[in-house]
């Protein structure tokens, strides 16, 4: 294991809190990030929210909450050796996914054309900044303040895409904060950077194992995946009349084990060239944490196959489609009628805001229940 590299984030040199806190006699700031964001209500929720496959559909699907937990397992094994902090990475990883909505990336689309439709032309929803929203003003669990008060450096590595008008507002709000990397165009800590890949590592492998599990994927069609086709063929020559479930969970370890490595060996390439000698050295620079060329056409090529084969699958447009459905009727009800709603988020200012936030916070299997008990429709059996 690496020692701690002086362009990591180190606890003691962090950029502190919101709301000032003594320093916890056995834990350092990011492990107690980790563990608030463990112990939070939304975490919990995420074993209910789904990745492409509904909550209804099976018990051995991804969650969010699985997919969270693999994020942060590749997330520390890369910054392990990399030298990195590795309880930040765990913390970011473990909270990215807070502000999904039910449904996955429909229920986004449609609670997003929801926001959009009730307050034009600028207002949006978006679960990176949900993400942020959730750990920074919805959590309520503290006497003294709103959102779990977590480090700077745990709410930038949330924080992964942001529009430069909403990074305006952040600025606003918090001069100097989460949002002026955005506007200057500078980087994230290299943190941040690696469980933003550790993200895509994950979901891109998770989704074939969960497409061939659903019977809408084949390893036949897989095969026109270069990186796939290269990882069976390996695992056929060592397994010889290797198949079944046994032939898949060694493909797809192996193209796990590939992309981490070459994860791994390309920044440490960049590292070198790059030589960082701190944090804000790092902030200045194009982004370290990377794959090599060849990992970046082949992952390309992985996403292509997956969003026109599966993503694009009639059999999961055709339930998405009645997702969006159950998101947008759930809005139309309370927009209409806020008696609907739940008195504590009836009674809170910005309306539209706080009917956003109430239906981004539910599982499916919430949502589903709600909108059955609203309008008397079963949408899925």
């Amino acid at each position: 294991m690496a020692p701690l590299q002086p362009y990591a984030c180190d606890p003691r040199a962090s950029r502190g809190r919101r709301h000032a806190q003594a320093a916890a006699p056995t834990r350092n700031d990011f492990q107690r990030d980790r563990d608030r964001i463990v112990h939070c209500t939304a975490f919990r929720r995420l074993v209910y929210k789904t990745q492409v496959f509904l909550n209804h559909e099976g018990d051995l699907f991804r969650t969010r909450l699985t997919h969270s937990l693999e994020v942060a397992q590749l997330g520390r094994s890369v910054a392990r050796e990399l030298g990195l902090h590795e309880d930040l990475v765990e913390a970011i990883a473990l909270a990215h996914d807070l502000g999904h909505t039910p449904f996955g990336h429909a229920g986004q689309d449609a609670l997003d054309a929801c926001v959009r439709a009730a307050h034009p032309p600028h207002a949006r929803f978006e679960h990176n900044l949900q993400s942020l929203r959730v750990v920074d003003r919805l959590e309520e669990r503290y006497p003294d303040h709103d959102g779990l008060n977590l480090c700077f450096e745990t709410r930038e590595g949330i924080l992964k895409h942001c529009s430069l008008r909403l990074a305006r507002v952040l600025e606003r709000r918090e001069p100097g904060g989460v949002g002026r990397r955005f506007i200057e165009r500078s980087q994230a800590s290299l943190e941040a950077q690696l469980c933003n890949l550790a993200d895509e590592i994950a979901y891109n492998t998770h989704d074939i194992d969960d497409g061939v599990r659903s019977g809408l994927l084949t390893m036949e069609q897989l095969d026109a995946v270069e990186l796939f086709a290269q990882c069976r063929a390996q695992a056929q020559q060592a397994f010889a009349g290797l198949g079944g479930r046994r032939l898949l969970f060694e493909t797809l370890r192996r193209m796990l084990s590939r992309q981490v490595y070459d994860l791994i060996a390309a920044t440490r390439a960049a590292l070198d060239a790059a030589r960082p000698a701190s944090v804000d050295e790092v902030r200045a620079q194009s982004p370290l944490v990377r794959f090599s060329v060849d990992m970046q056409r082949q992952g390309a090529e992985l996403k292509r196959f997956l969003h026109r084969n599966l993503y694009r699958h009639p059999q999961v447009v055709e339930t998405t489609d009645r997702a969006r459905q159950v998101v947008a009727d759930l809005f139309a009800i309370y927009a209409g009628d806020p008696g609907a709603l739940p008195a504590g988020v009836a009674a809170l200012p910005r309306p539209h805001r706080a009917i956003a936030d109430y239906i981004a916070g539910m599982t499916d299997r919430f949502a589903l229940r709600e909108h059955q008990r609203l309008t008397g429709q079963t949408l899925f059996s």
